[in-house]
């Protein structure tokens, strides 16, 4: 029962609704800057590899025009879906047509696996039942243990791309840890030359204490999906921190993962916080009407006084 309620836990159908919207945005920014050449694979088909899953499916080679109805099918799916009307028809029209984008993308022999956690999240938010629509969803308190299934898929996946880095970087070394002790660092930043990463070539020992923490990390990833609270804050903040230094010394960004750690957030909150505030300062604007108004009255009290003792 214990494993059930783990994998199942009722969230406010609001994180689902915050999430639709911020990931179908961002499906139509990767289309443009990052997985953008697609539809070049359908002007050049002859170049296309088809990856594993694509083979599976027998889905057709890229051409022009299937990759420009893939193209105008995904935005316009994307903006209806982010709009939180008719989210599920949207939502299983986005899944399968971003699938097949990334497929054709990733056609040419590089499989980026910062998609890993995007690409599910993609397929499981369908599965919850909207509540409210358009505006009124981001505040939607209704808890639902499918809200709770389909987050807990996007965070398996978001701990699982640095989970198996760490099983890849074993099994390309033939199963040792050799990986923390090598010049891989070193490499990239040559292959990559950047003015921070190049500093850092005169310091390789702070290199390799880099390796040694990120690999660790990777390891211990998983520990991220039991810890609560402030805890959970602290090791995203670590992750997201990992991000940006790889973004500041090689240029690497793994943006697609990093917008699926927003499951992690409470965004059901941000809704009663913020109409919570405004109510806040409604109180201090009639609290400080109502001492004007007082303080009014009793200075017309005291002249009509001053004026009874002139009198």
């Amino acid at each position: 029962m214990k494993v059930t309620n783990w994998f199942t836990p009722t969230i406010a159908l609001a994180r689902v609704a915050w999430l639709r919207t911020v990931l179908y945005l961002f499906v139509i920014l990767d289309m443009h800057a990052f997985v953008r050449d697609t539809r070049l694979k359908g002007e050049h088909p002859g170049l296309y590899q088809p990856l594993l899953l694509a083979r599976m499916f027998e889905l057709p080679k890229p051409s022009v025009a299937n990759t420009t109805a893939l193209y105008w099918v995904l935005i316009v799916a994307c903006l209806l879906g982010a709009s939180n009307y008719f989210p599920r028809i949207a939502g299983w029209i986005v899944a399968p047509a971003f699938t097949w984008w990334v497929l054709i993308g990733m056609s040419d022999g590089k499989v980026d696996h910062d998609h890993l956690a995007l690409v599910i999240a993609l397929w499981v938010l369908p599965t919850v039942k909207a509540g409210r629509r358009g505006l009124a969803s981001y505040g939607d308190q209704t808890r639902s243990e499918a809200a709770g299934w389909a987050i807990r898929c996007v965070q398996i996946c978001v701990i699982a791309t640095y989970f198996l880095s760490f099983v890849a970087k074993l099994r390309s070394a033939g199963w040792a840890l050799t990986w923390p002790g090598s010049a891989v660092l070193t490499w990239a930043i040559v292959r990559r030359p950047h003015p921070v990463g190049e500093w850092l070539l005169h310091h390789p020992w702070m290199l390799h204490v880099m390796q040694w923490v990120g690999i660790t990390a990777e390891f211990l990833s998983p520990a991220i999906l039991w810890l609560k609270g402030r805890w959970q804050l602290l090791g995203a903040l670590f992750f997201l921190g990992f991000h940006a230094a790889n973004t500041a010394i090689l240029l690497i960004h793994f943006l697609p993962t990093v917008v699926c750690w927003l499951a992690f957030a409470p965004l059901e909150r941000v809704v009663p916080w913020f109409e919570q505030r405004q109510f806040r300062q409604r109180g201090r604007k009639q609290g400080s009407g109502r001492n004007a108004r007082e303080a009014e009255d009793q200075a017309e009290q005291g002249r009509q006084a001053e004026q009874q003792a002139g009198a």
